[in-house]
């Protein structure tokens, strides 16, 4: 941890919501979909600006339920990109001490992709360093709903559905709840991130386009988080 971490009160849980991909990619001349990819480096580096500025969780809203809608092309490219990058990159998470997880419905997914996803997530379960978590078919709506079915299904007493036991049956799990949540490319809305977890997050918002937001861009809003007079409802 630099002398920067160490003076600031840094958050636990960063959200991000990467957008922005495919107008780098017009903005540059090239194909759409490699905007996708370049987005994958940013995430790399953001990981590891995480890890530098003693940030233990970050949360990256990979591919929402609403992105099922897109091109057929565009959805086997971004299914096949992450992938992919799943498999190039979990010796590096690895080696690191990253963490793994995924979190929404998987189960629309390929056999062959929730393989993929077990693997990274079992490889990497035992380590010790940065969560970093993956948010692959979630949608905010879908998770409340798949959380009520759940407790449904349990038939619990009245008294018994308190806002912890609620809480247990969302996908994000043990994850804690984001401290602030960074969305790129100017868009001012959360899109249906986390609805449950983020009613006390600290919300940034910058026009950088996810391909171009860098380590520096990270750890000035991470600094103005700091500077920030958290009430959390009081």
């Amino acid at each position: 941890m630099d002398k920067m971490s160490a003076e600031m009160k840094m958050p636990n849980c960063v959200g991000i919501i990467m957008d922005g991909n495919r107008r780098w990619a017009k903005s540059k001349g090239l194909q759409l979909l490699l905007g996708h990819s370049e987005g994958g480096e940013t995430l790399k580096k953001i990981v590891r600006e995480a890890k530098n500025l003693g940030i233990k969780n970050v949360i990256f809203f990979t591919f929402s339920t609403e992105n099922w809608k897109r091109t057929s092309d565009e959805v086997s490219y971004l299914l096949g990109l992450i992938e992919s990058f799943i498999k190039k990159e979990v010796d590096s998470f690895h080696k690191e001490g990253g963490v793994i997880h995924f979190v929404g419905d998987l189960s629309r997914f390929s056999p062959e992709l929730q393989k993929i996803l077990i693997e990274a997530k079992e490889k990497t379960k035992n380590n010790n360093g940065v969560n970093v978590y993956f948010a692959l078919n979630y949608g905010g709506r879908q998770e409340i709903l798949s959380a009520v079915k759940g407790i449904v299904k349990e038939n619990p007493k009245y008294d018994d559905v308190t806002e912890e036991y609620f809480a247990k049956h969302l996908q994000t799990g043990d994850m804690p709840d984001p401290d602030l949540i960074i969305r790129t490319s100017g868009e001012m809305r959360l899109s249906g991130f986390l609805p449950w977890q983020a009613v006390y997050s600290e919300l940034f918002f910058t026009k950088t386009l996810w391909p171009d937001f860098g380590e520096e861009e990270f750890r000035k809003i991470v600094e103005e988080y700091a500077n920030r007079d958290r009430r959390v409802g009081k």
